[in-house]
């Protein structure tokens, strides 16, 4: 498992699986039977993929009297989102100067594609 954060964050996220269980857990908390529902799949499968996610540090699991509800730890997705708007902001900007560059290119053509008048054939 790879040890940087971010990296970790990714890994747990690369399963639909994983990234549905967490989508999920944004709603609120709730338990592995509840999470598991939807899914044809066993708890313990379940349970496995909630043990990728709470070692990537996205969930934790809380004893609350018999229950032991699942919670997303939202913060730890704050540092996907900051690397993920640097490299879009970068992105934009670079289209933003491909735009110029085109609008540029097509008024230019289009001082050029006038038709001459006055001349004789």
């Amino acid at each position: 498992m790879p040890t940087d954060q971010l990296s970790r964050t990714f890994a747990a996220l690369a399963d639909p699986t994983r990234r549905d269980l967490v989508a999920r857990l944004t709603i609120g908390d709730a338990t592995v039977g509840d999470l598991a529902a939807p899914y044809a799949m066993s708890l313990q499968a379940v349970s496995k993929h909630l043990g990728v996610l709470e070692k990537a540090g996205l969930v934790t699991r809380r004893k609350q009297a018999q229950r032991r509800p699942v919670h997303l730890e939202a913060e730890v997705l704050a540092p996907v989102t900051e690397w993920l708007e640097t490299y879009r902001r970068r992105a934009e900007e670079r289209y933003q100067r491909l735009d110029a560059v085109l609008a540029e290119l097509s008024d230019t053509q289009a001082g050029s594609d006038t038709p001459a008048t006055g001349g004789t054939r």
